[in-house]
């Protein structure tokens, strides 16, 4: 256990580490054009740009022995706007989509991203990083130059350490007199066959995943295709000499980032490698079975007030809101959560209608509720909180998430700070008590756009605020009163700062007397 706990601490450590890059390609970039904040929507993309590219390729390409090097050179070498853009292209975005790849893996681990709900998501994505790899390596191979030649016959005797073929691939399948037409047709399906089941494999990957991202912002989009193209005419891809099995190449430009595996195992042993990849695949597929705290308890259904409006269910993450019949009211539905799929991240208690604090019942009690932190409990939070706050300055309701900046350093005589587990979790309803019961502003402190734990709860609160999403912040509070924050972990500074601006806004008053605050009932 303690070996487990020095690792959870060194991954937080690495975690920090990252989100301290991310901010500066925040300054850089902006929070929601940061390429590391859109990771796997830009594999999606690097992927069909592969698909389109290579439609493209394929289409001129010779797939015999003799043809097969003449086509793949003769595109190259011939005018840009004939294809021999596209077959730089299409290599550029071959090791754009691994290194987004191993990007995005890297993120998801180093956030523990891959335990309890998410374990389906990181199961289905490991593998796919294999198949990515088979693929670019089997591309190579099609071109047939001394670089192809050199990558099947170093990929033939990695294969032969394993004990599973009678004689050695190299003696079977790549000598001069073996190399057909027909073996061609075998690469040739390695190399497409393989992004079909690459297709599937990301399908599956999503399927958990509410509203999935995978198209970048547009203007992201359109900057990476125009790098790739910038790329492409200025260090444009050139085969090397044909291939010759009777010669062993002298100098090869290798791409480091696709064929790493090959001067590994050359620099090591064909057996060491073979450990290291499986020693690796079982970490990663194995992290998602390692002991792991006490789950937050999932959100609750209460079937009198549920009456089945089905935002819970729009808003939900990771599908983890289904809806049924209501068993009380005919012609209704009534939510339903899957508590192996649900986060605990409360959004769904923040979309629910009837979490409005403006009802007359002892309790409020909403249709879908967290046990940890319910609307009633908020509620009373913020209405014994707002009772405490003291002096002659504007007071102010600072709304943060435990997952973002901490909100609690901003506690003051004249501010209260409350913690939701999302910034999704807040009903807009919530923010018109607080005027409403004695606060002059509000702020909401929301994870930078890309940056939510919980993917859509920045996205959710900042839609229904605008009035675009229901349900929403009402026209007649007014919104210079209400200010907007978005702050990451460890973006305390950010808070603070914005804290500060809206304090400056807003009037300040005399100390409140009994008689000022109007009444709030329920």
């Amino acid at each position: 256990m303690d070996v487990l706990q020095s690792l959870h601490s060194l991954r937080l450590k690495a975690m920090a580490i990252y989100r301290r890059l991310e901010q500066v390609f925040d300054r850089v970039f902006g929070a929601s054009l940061n390429p590391l904040r859109h990771l796997g929507s830009l594999g999606f993309l690097l992927f069909w740009v592969l698909a389109v590219s290579g439609i493209y390729v394929y289409a001129l390409f010779d797939t015999s022995v003799q043809g097969a090097y003449r086509s793949i050179d003769q595109l190259s070498r011939g005018p840009w706007y004939e294809g021999g853009l596209l077959r730089s292209v299409h290599r550029y975005a071959a090791d754009g989509f691994v290194l987004v790849m191993l990007a995005h893996l890297l993120r998801e681990g180093l956030a523990g991203r891959y335990q309890g709900f998410r374990r389906v998501p990181w199961l289905t994505g490991v593998p796919l990083v294999l198949l990515a790899f088979t693929s670019a390596i089997g591309g190579f191979w099609l071109c047939w130059d001394q670089l192809g030649q050199f990558s099947a016959l170093a990929t033939a005797e990695w294969l032969d350490r394993l004990p599973l073929f009678a004689s050695p691939l190299t003696r079977n399948f790549l000598t001069a007199a073996s190399v057909s037409d027909r073996l061609f047709s075998l690469l040739v399906f390695v190399h497409i066959g393989v992004p079909l089941l690459l297709i599937f494999g990301l399908w599956f990957h999503i399927q958990r995943i509410a509203r999935a991202a995978v198209f970048p912002p547009r203007p992201l989009a359109a900057a990476t295709v125009l790098t790739l193209c910038v790329l492409a005419l200025l260090a444009p891809v050139r085969s090397h000499a044909p291939a010759d099995l009777s010669i062993v190449p002298a100098q090869l430009q290798i791409d480091w980032l696709l064929l790493f595996v090959h001067p590994l195992t050359y620099a090591t042993s064909g057996e060491a490698v073979w450990v290291l990849l499986g020693a690796s695949l079982l970490v990663l597929l194995g992290l998602p079975f390692l002991p792991q705290p006490a789950p937050l308890p999932v959100a609750v259904v209460d079937p009198q007030n549920c009456n089945g409006c089905r935002r819970c269910f729009d808003d939900c993450p990771y599908q983890a809101v289904t809806m049924v019949e209501h068993p009380m009211r005919a012609g209704r539905q009534l939510a339903q959560v899957n508590a192996d799929l649900c986060a605990s991240c409360g959004i769904c208690a923040g979309a629910c209608p009837s979490a409005t604090p403006f009802r007359g019942a002892a309790a409020l009690v909403s249709g879908i509720d967290m046990p940890t932190l319910t609307v009633d409990a908020l509620r009373r939070q913020l209405r014994d909180g707002l009772a405490g706050l003291t002096g002659s300055a504007p007071k102010i309701v600072a709304f943060g998430c435990r997952q973002g900046a901490d909100v609690h350093r901003l506690a003051a005589t004249d501010v209260l700070s409350l913690n939701l587990l999302c910034t999704g979790q807040l009903p807009p309803s919530f923010i018109e008590y607080a005027l409403r019961d004695g606060a002059d502003g509000v702020l909401i402190g929301a994870c930078a756009p890309g940056g939510c734990e919980f993917r859509l709860g920045s996205r959710w609160t900042a839609e229904r605020i605008a009035g675009t999403r229901e349900p929403h912040l009402r026209d007649s509070v007014p919104r210079e009163r209400v200010a907007l924050a978005w702050a990451d972990s460890g973006e305390d500074a950010a808070l603070a700062d914005a804290l500060a601006a809206l304090r400056r806004s807003l009037p300040v008053r005399p100390a409140p007397t009994a008689d000022d605050r109007t009444p709030v009932h329920g």
